[in-house]
């Protein structure tokens, strides 16, 4: 597989590049990074041929959509996709400290969660503004669910649905300010759900169809089936696939452990990189749009173009498969 090859929307006239470029780490993301690390990433991944940029007001609380706006207003529009996020708004807050929600100085707004139609309005004018862009992309409704919210899930849910939320996104798709509207979620759960609620065209899934996680497997297959799109994100896992021993933001449990252990061996008898892996496992179902990956430089973006690009054997799924890491009804043959 080429990071540049292209996967199309069944219902929409949007094609992503089969990998993406996740701009958190644009934000600051655990540790400052500087504008000219961030562009270095950008231009690593452009001269790969990667062409969807993903990005979110929360990253750097505004932080992000600023840089990548930047990045890209030389950069013919129709040469590339770009995907914002709605669900917080991010309003100025003198309060905000050095270090937030993970974010390493971030910029003066503070995060407040509305779901309702018009803070959905609002949010996207906000991002046009600050990406310098009429009409970005792909809008997903950001860390909506009952994992993210809690005994509030409910409250939330109602913005999106008995509030206007999930209209708001409609009437935008409608007027052709977007193209596509979806979900960026760590919930498949929620994806599902709002596959009942309202014509979703492709959501962005984080960590959840990986080497270690395939529960959301019947998701994917339904998506597959119903013509919603799938971008995948956090293919490694929190980088427990990548190396360290973290898996989901928290040190791994002994029965993560071990299964990376089964993809250690295997990745050593094939000859295979886990990392290459990691990359390639979510793109082989055909749901799947994009595996969106984070750079905070050129040097991590090259070495992830490099992964991904890694020609891996048939036998090594299989071999994975014969070990149960990876279930018997998932797709290793190509999207």
């Amino acid at each position: 597989m080429k990071v540049s090859d292209r996967r199309k929307l069944r219902n929409r006239d949007v094609s992503f590049t089969l990998m993406g470029l996740g701009c958190a780490q644009m934000g600051n993301l655990y540790r400052l990074t500087p504008y000219q690390e961030s562009l270095g990433a950008f231009e690593a991944a452009w001269d790969a041929g990667i062409r969807y940029f993903d990005t979110a007001p929360f990253y750097g609380y505004t932080r992000s959509e600023r840089r990548l706006g930047t990045m890209v207003t030389d950069r013919a529009r129709d040469d590339y996709v770009l995907s914002t996020k709605v669900g917080r708004l991010m309003l100025p807050d003198n309060t905000v400290g050095p270090e937030e929600d993970a974010f390493v100085a971030p910029l003066p707004f503070r995060p407040t969660y509305d779901y309702g139609y018009d803070a959905i309005l609002r949010s996207f004018e906000d991002s046009r503004q600050r990406l310098g862009m009429f009409a970005p992309d792909v809008l997903f409704v950001h860390d909506v669910g009952r994992a993210t919210h809690g005994d509030r899930h409910q409250h939330y849910w109602d913005q999106l649905t008995k509030g206007g939320g999930f209209r708001a996104l409609g009437e935008l798709r409608e007027a052709g300010l977007i193209k596509a509207i979806g979900l960026g979620v760590n919930e498949w759960q929620a994806i599902a759900d709002a596959m009942d609620e309202c014509d979703i065209d492709v959501s962005m899934l984080a960590g959840r169809y990986t080497l270690l996680e395939q529960e959301s497997l019947a998701l994917l297959d339904r998506c597959h089936r119903e013509g919603v799109g799938i971008v995948v994100a956090g293919a490694f896992n929190s980088g427990l696939l990548a190396g360290n021993r973290k898996f989901n933001y928290a040190e791994a449990p002994a029965d993560i452990l071990a299964r990376v252990g089964e993809i250690e061996a295997a990745c050593e008898a094939e000859g295979v990189a886990m990392q290459a892996a990691a990359l390639a496992f979510p793109a082989l179902h055909p749901a799947v749009v994009s595996v969106v990956s984070g750079a905070r430089n050129a040097e991590q973006m090259k070495a992830n173009v490099g992964w991904f690009e890694q020609e891996i054997p048939a036998s090594f799924w299989s071999r994975l498969q014969d070990k149960g890491v990876i279930v018997a009804d998932a797709s290793v043959s190509g999207g």
